[in-house]
């Protein structure tokens, strides 16, 4: 049986959560009619349910005042929404206030008539001639779910999405009292259950009703919804429905075999809980949920103030220390509720973009060139691109299979980088909001980007400097040398039969050889001056071929495609650019080293490629080009920097491509001033054995 002090309870429970939407109302400081209807309809229920609280309900002058005010002050709230939509056909709306009117002075009067009776006929209440009272309040509660049905309907179809859960909130509320009073009218007696329902109906009706308010900001009520709290309620909700639909079938289980029953229920009660935590734990699952509240119960699909202090909160700090490189990915990809992404960042050369980090993915060993098809897609960093529909697919797309989008990261209209996405967890409709917060997030990560590369970019300068002065430091000492050599020279012509003479210059000989020695220790080899002219690399590339064969056991194959372009370069540069990769590609190679000329269009690339075990992208991204620091034991670490700076001081770069166990190939790209139409043989060297 059901308790009358649950009711008091429950009622309780619906009158505070009424005072709480209503104090929210108050506290907004704007003012409009639309505004104190509503805040007078939250007071009017949250009264109501106070009064049915107490016991003030039922079938008698008090509970029809209840019911007329509970129902009535939300049936004159839709009214005046319905007046505003109705401005143009003002008689119709007139007559359906009219027939209002009429309806809740019906429920008064009607709610008289216990007054009239005996005490014995109001103790029976199985024969009161009650119905003109049942039917009036039958009557209110269906005037209401015609009111909202009017409401709805009026209403422009791009605008219904403000009101759809104002009617869904209502619409429970008038729709429940026609069934407890169609119930009542028939049994002729009001269902305890059923009457304690209201109060379960009326409370869940607060969240919606909040939504509502703040989705119409032209009411003049300024609520914030907090999409945490909105989060976590659905989802304990969801819970609970979930777990009590599991508790009832194990009931059913009880009801029809007694034996099993209580195991059944047991069972499915501890794999239900089960299922639950998965649920709550599960990233993709939190993420569809986050997905339909926030596409179907808010104005926006994001709160900027929590996405904007997120994504400083991910580049300031560094969860598990990580580096700038997978800051700036998370710090996307959490917009997308991306799980994984690489970052693309533009080389100070600026003529390609290398891997420069990935978050959940692989390193990507292919560069990206920025200046073909590809990157111009980005439109100078104002366009993220849909890879699945780009005209244009790079090789590197390969490393990446569940690559999604790309996200530019520009800094002053110029392109510094761009971030690679993986497919979200839970499927994201891309509207123009995504797009533009994708590109808020992304410019603010372009700055720390820049940063990073500003301060590469200094401490090479830092490291040159330090060269420079130790080298100045050094000349000044071979000066004194060769001041100590020229007195030698000079003091010969008079004592070179002198054998004191000559054990003096040997001594000081081999001291200044020593002493040299030493300076030249403590030397790095330096950028020589270049002089620009024109060179033919095909035929450069076949006499260092030779030379290198003549002085390494090795095998050195060449290939070429027939050209002979021109490139303005230094001879003497681009020898020993061509030097310095094949001694270290032989160095590495198992077997053979293969040089490959192409020609390109206003292009010409050569590729030196061994088969040694090759270089991860991580050495490559930070100590390859790095002037100084040596991989090699007595090294001096200027030899890959010195190469690149050489090719970049004619116009190109120097690029490497390498993976583990799979070989290296460094390739040379050279702006093209000519071609020739000698055809250059392929060629074939090994050393002498």
């Amino acid at each position: 049986m059901w308790s009358g002090a649950y009711d008091g309870v429950l009622f309780a429970v619906a009158a505070g959560a009424f005072g709480f939407l209503l104090l929210l109302i108050l506290l907004s400081p704007r003012a409009s009619v639309t505004r104190v209807l509503l805040a007078a309809a939250c007071a009017v229920t949250a009264a109501s349910a106070a009064g049915m609280a107490m016991g003030w309900g039922g079938l008698h002058p008090a509970g029809a005042a209840l019911t007329l005010a509970f129902i009535g002050s939300w049936c004159a709230f839709v009214l005046h929404l319905l007046r505003r939509q109705m401005a143009e056909d003002a008689s119709s709306f007139w007559a359906i206030a009219a027939g209002g009117v009429v309806i809740g002075v019906a429920v008064l009067v009607f709610g008289l008539t216990p007054m009239a009776m005996s005490a014995a006929a109001v103790a029976d209440r199985q024969s009161l001639p009650l119905v003109g009272e049942l039917a009036a309040r039958l009557a209110i509660a269906v005037y209401g779910v015609l009111l909202i049905e009017n409401l709805y309907r009026n209403a422009d179809p791009d605008d219904r999405w403000h009101i759809n859960t104002l009617c869904v909130a209502l619409g429970a509320i008038f729709t429940y009292s026609v069934l407890l009073y169609a119930d009542a009218l028939l049994f002729r007696r009001i269902s305890p259950l059923l009457w304690s329902g209201q109060a379960v109906v009326a409370t869940m009706a607060v969240p919606l009703l909040a939504v509502a308010v703040a989705r119409n900001r032209q009411w003049a009520i300024d609520i914030h919804v907090s999409r945490e709290v909105v989060f976590h309620t659905a989802t304990l909700i969801g819970s609970g429905i979930f777990l009590l639909a599991l508790a009832a079938t194990g009931e059913l289980f009880r009801g029809r075999a007694a034996g099993w029953g209580e195991l059944a229920e047991m069972t499915l009660l501890i794999a239900g809980t089960a299922a639950v935590a998965v649920v709550l734990t599960s990233g993709a699952a939190r993420s569809y949920i986050r997905r339909i509240l926030e596409d179907n119960f808010y104005t926006h699909r994001y709160d900027y103030r929590r996405e904007w202090l997120k994504n400083i909160e991910t580049l300031a700090v560094a969860p598990g220390h990580a580096g700038i490189q997978a800051r700036v990915i998370r710090a996307i990809a959490d917009v997308a509720d991306s799980p994984a992404g690489v970052l693309f960042v533009r080389d100070l050369g600026g003529s390609v973009f290398q891997w420069a980090g990935s978050w959940n993915l692989p390193a990507v060993s292919e560069p990206q060139p920025a200046d073909d098809a590809f990157a111009a897609l980005f439109r100078d960093g104002e366009w993220v691109i849909e890879l699945a529909q780009a005209t244009v697919r790079p090789a590197w797309l390969l490393d990446i299979p569940a690559a999604w989008l790309a996200v530019p990261l520009a800094q002053k209209a110029e392109l510094i980088g761009f971030v690679v996405l993986a497919r979200p967890r839970a499927p994201l409709r891309l509207d123009r909001e995504t797009f533009d917060l994708l590109r808020i997030v992304a410019r603010q990560s372009a700055i720390h980007v820049a940063e990073q590369r500003m301060a590469q970019a200094l401490s090479e300068v830092q490291q040159l400097s330090d060269y420079s002065r130790r080298f100045a430091f050094v000349v000044h000492d071979m000066k004194n040398v060769a001041s100590q050599l020229g007195m030698i020279v000079h003091n010969a012509r008079s004592h070179s039969d002198d054998p004191e003479f000559q054990q003096d210059v040997l001594a000081t000989v081999a001291s200044a050889f020593e002493r040299m020695s030493g300076l030249l220790a403590r030397l790095r080899p330096s950028l020589p001056p270049v002089t620009e002219g024109l060179i033919v690399p095909a035929e450069l590339i076949r006499d260092e071929v030779a030379s290198l064969c003549r002085e390494h056991n090795g095998v050195i194959t060449v290939e070429t495609d027939g050209g002979a372009a021109a490139v303005a370069m230094d001879d003497a540069a681009f020898r020993s650019v061509i030097r310095h990769l094949c001694e270290n590609a032989l160095e590495a190679s198992r077997e053979r080293v293969a040089v490959q000329l192409r020609h390109e269009p206003l292009r010409l690339e050569v590729d030196i490629a061994d088969d040694g075990p090759g270089m991860n992208a991580e050495f490559i991204r930070d100590r390859l080009f790095q002037p100084l620091g040596s991989g090699k034991r007595g090294g001096f670490g200027i030899g890959a920097y010195q190469a690149r700076e050489l090719v970049r001081a004619a116009g190109g770069d120097l690029l490497a491509i390498s993976r583990p166990d799979r070989g290296t190939t460094m390739r040379i790209i050279l702006p093209a001033i000519g071609k020739r139409a000698n055809a250059a043989p392929e060629l074939t060297t090994r050393a002498a054995q």
